[in-house]
């Protein structure tokens, strides 16, 4: 047995040892991932939580539906509320906590099993608020408990022949993209995720994310996607990007600049501070 096939049954003997399980499927490779290992090895047990919601991109929600009916899933779309929820709104430093807490929140009155996230274990070494609304509702985290890390959990896809899902960038939702401290709107999502396509249709960049400021809109590449950007590029995909923006009633200055993660938390800035 390769060293993937190993851990994954280390993973399939967790899943066991926890019963039924209800599975927060967001709609990315770690979700996906859990999801179909759990339903393939706990047979009959196993139900999954998908959250709609103006920070979930549709593409996401399609991809749970669809590998869902592929492998037929008991699947439960719910409305987690957070949009309700003035705290989450307000987009604090905290704002994956509010998240994390509407959403398990919103399982709870239609499950009795265990609930289980796709959390591994690069996850702990980043600043994630969700994990305290996860330890509050009982969540558990079997890649965690296997000792599974993201490299690891795209190998287990590939077992599984998820095809392409493997092969998934990370995309935390929506609302990461604001800047801490900005108000977050759902008109403003769907232009972060409007931009995101429009960028990813004309360059096919590995990554992209459309950063909102309260200085403005920063578009952020890949660093080869951005060094191969001649002025006229640049001055042309800031146009498209502010002129997108501006028929969606805000009015921003777009700038271009290197990817870095999380960096629309702020986060860094109040403990340096503090």
């Amino acid at each position: 047995m390769s060293d993937v096939g190993n851990v994954k049954a280390k993973l399939e003997a967790v899943l066991r040892d926890m019963g039924p399980l209800a599975v927060a499927v967001s709609g990315g490779v770690d979700s996906l991932t859990l999801a179909t290992l759990a339903h393939r090895t706990v047979r009959g047990k196993v139900e999954m939580f998908h959250a709609v919601s103006p920070a979930v991109p549709q593409e996401a929600t399609d991809r749970v539906r669809s590998l869902a009916a592929r492998e037929s899933w008991t699947l439960t779309v719910v409305d987690a509320g957070e949009f309700g929820d003035a705290d989450y709104r307000s987009n604090p430093v905290n704002r994956c906590f509010y998240c994390k807490t509407n959403l398990y929140g919103a399982l709870v009155p239609h499950t009795s099993a265990q609930i289980v996230a796709g959390t591994n274990l690069d996850d702990l070494g980043e600043y994630r608020p969700g994990l305290e609304a996860a330890k509050n509702h009982g969540v558990r985290h079997p890649f965690v408990e296997a000792g599974i890390d993201k490299k690891t959990v795209r190998a287990i896809a590939r077992l599984l022949d998820l095809g392409d899902i493997a092969e998934l960038p990370s995309a935390p939702c929506l609302s990461s993209r604001i800047e801490t401290g900005i108000a977050i709107d759902p008109a403003m999502l769907k232009l972060v995720h409007a931009a995101e396509l429009l960028v990813s249709k004309s360059l096919a960049p590995r990554t992209v994310r459309c950063r909102v400021r309260a200085k403005g809109v920063v578009i952020e590449l890949d660093e080869q996607n951005l060094a191969a950007l001649d002025e006229n590029a640049r001055v042309s995909l800031k146009d498209d990007v502010g002129t997108l923006f501006r028929d969606g009633g805000f009015e921003y200055p777009v700038s271009l600049a290197p990817y870095r993660t999380g960096s629309a938390f702020l986060v860094r800035l109040q403990r340096d501070t503090a």
